[in-house]
């Protein structure tokens, strides 16, 4: 049977929709003490924003009217129609934040229009009523949440560890200052204060680059920063990125802006890449921000409940306006195409990248003497006994296997499993060399396990390769990786070493062998495939079969001579 919802459940569940963690709360906050021309604005959390949560700002207060207004479902000063959000240029608009915490915590509203008279409003999810006092306030409006989701246990039940909702609360909190540059932040965590930010008065674009700097980067970094500013139809763009020096192997600090909300959209931090191409090493990312501001109406902001999506009326005209201008950049600071850089075979973190012109054929990506990893198989033959097999190498097919004869048999060997294995035994055997970094990588534990699981293993890391300084609060960052890492986000692969149990070692010897070996597609010089193929042939394991590489794949197959001409029918 259909039933009507009683209004109070109905409030409730509709509240998810907007307020679904402490974070979302933070976010609904702040945009209002934005929206109301603060320019102090100070966020103090306890338990990670679930326990309380609150906001003081200095703007614009709210009288005593509005006061009792604000809590009620679609009640806000931004709009009176829907033909005014083609006009808003204000973060919030609907009118649900405040209603929707009110369904979910219990909350004091203390607001003042000016002088020293001021109200303070009292309301909880199973009030029916709301409490109007008279107090003394300054001007401006300071908000507190206590007990986020206390009535509603089965959505309590799934927000995270106080360490994670704390440290998502932070990275909202960061998000509105680094789009205001122009108002002081403050923001303390269980009576501890975390950032002080003081504003850039009178400044131009540049404050957005003096605050992210603050924020993103650590201070040696700062003076590789580079800012872009460009114009199209109905909308301006500023684009903060790093140079070379600072490239990272995830995305994590590429953010989109538009209007001053942080977005995610996938299509313009593909343009940013787009412009940076060949600016960076191979499999690595810049630093950077977009800063959009577009024509209220040629965006529409009201297609996502926290306002994270936005649908552009020409996005392509976007998308080409931040790819040519970091092209033009690119190409007048570095005297060539960015698409001029040649392939490399760089170790990713490790030094910083010139530019230079590269019509020539490719240069191998592995030469014997960089590999140097086969010499204990010199001989050029493999098996035992009196007569071992001499190996004839013939080449190389589909970019990945390596293709040598041996007698009557043909062998295809996968020349990625194959080095994979190799470097594999070899980590397991000696201890691994560490490499400082050029730039250090910032990280928070995503959780208070993963936290303890690193404060724990920090030395048994170093004897991995891995560096790490631990800067409090779930913060940390990576010194020295080993040498020889390419690919993959070293992030992830450290934190997975918490649920390798017992395998630790062997886990992270086949993670770094993996990382470090030659990759599909890489050329290899002949004595290097010759080298590699000998190697990997004259394997075996403890039960004389073929052997494999760390997960489980075989190095190579192979056919016989009589296979191949029963093939094309030359026997039967």
């Amino acid at each position: 049977m259909i039933r009507i919802l009683p209004p109070e459940e109905a409030k409730k569940i509709a509240a998810g929709e907007v307020i679904d963690r402490p974070a979302a709360l933070v976010r609904e906050l702040i945009d209002n003490a934005l929206d109301s021309g603060a320019e102090h604005i100070e966020l103090s959390i306890a338990g990670g924003g679930i326990k309380k949560t609150e906001v003081i700002d200095d703007g614009c207060g709210m009288s005593r009217e509005d006061l009792e207004l604000c809590v009620k479902t679609h009640a806000t000063s931004k709009i009176q129609s829907l033909d005014d959000l083609s006009r808003s240029h204000t973060l919030g608009f609907r009118g649900e934040a405040l209603a929707a915490a009110a369904a979910v915590a219990r909350l004091e509203i203390l607001s003042s229009t000016g002088g020293r008279e001021a109200w303070l409003l009292e309301t909880s999810p199973d009030k029916l009523s709301n409490k109007v006092t008279q107090t003394i306030r300054t001007r401006g409006t300071s908000i507190r949440a206590h007990g986020l989701f206390d009535t509603i246990p089965a959505r309590r039940r799934f927000l995270k560890r106080e360490f994670s909702e704390a440290a998502q609360c932070r990275q909202i909190f960061m998000e509105k200052a680094l789009a205001f540059p122009c108002v002081s932040f403050r923001f303390i965590q269980d009576q501890e204060l975390k950032l002080n930010l003081l504003p850039f008065i009178n400044e131009d674009k540049s404050a957005l680059k003096k605050r992210f700097g603050e924020l993103i980067l650590n201070t040696h970094e700062r003076p590789f920063l580079h800012m872009v500013e460009t114009t199209g139809k109905g909308f301006t763009i500023t684009i903060l990125f790093g140079g070379p020096e600072l490239y990272r192997r995830d995305r994590r600090q590429l953010y989109i802006f538009a209007n001053n909300r942080r977005i995610q959209d996938y299509g313009l931090m593909q343009a940013l890449e787009y412009g940076l191409a060949g600016f960076f090493p191979n499999g690595s990312h810049p630093v950077g921000a977009v800063f959009l501001e577009v024509n209220p109406a040629l965006a529409d902001f009201n297609i996502h409940p926290a306002k994270r999506e936005v649908r552009f009326a020409d996005s392509g005209a976007i998308h080409h306006c931040i790819t040519a201008a970091l092209r033009s950049y690119v190409q007048s600071t570095s005297g060539t195409a960015a698409s001029g850089i040649p392939r490399e075979n760089n170790h990713s973190f490790l030094a910083k990248e010139a530019l230079s012109d590269h019509t020539a054929e490719p240069e191998p990506a592995y030469k014997l003497q960089e590999a140097n990893l086969f010499a204990d198989n010199s001989a050029g033959c493999f098996g035992t006994g009196a007569n071992p097999q001499r190996i004839r190498l013939i080449g190389r097919v589909f970019g990945l296997f390596i293709l040598a004869e041996s007698g009557d048999k043909l062998y295809l060997i996968d020349q990625h499993a194959a080095h994979e294995r190799i470097l594999y035994d070899q980590f397991l055997s000696a201890p691994v060399s560490a490499q400082e970094l050029l730039v250090p990588i910032p990280f928070t534990a995503p959780s208070e396990d993963d936290d303890n699981f690193l404060m724990l293993k920090k030395r048994e890391l170093v004897r991995l390769g891995i560096i790490l300084e631990n800067e409090g609060g779930g913060s940390w960052r990576i010194d020295s990786l080993p040498v020889g890492w390419k690919t993959g986000d070293p992030v992830e692969e450290i934190l997975a070493l918490r649920t390798a149990g017992e395998n630790f070692i062997e886990h992270w010897a086949a993670v770094l062998a993996c990382r470090t070996a030659i990759k599909d597609g890489d050329i290899l010089d002949n004595n290097t495939a010759q080298a590699l193929a000998e190697t990997v042939l004259a394997m075996s394991d403890e039960t004389n079969s073929q052997p494999r590489c760390p997960h489980g794949r075989p190095l190579w197959t192979e056919i016989n001579r009589d296979a191949l001409l029963r093939a094309v029918r030359r026997i039967e």
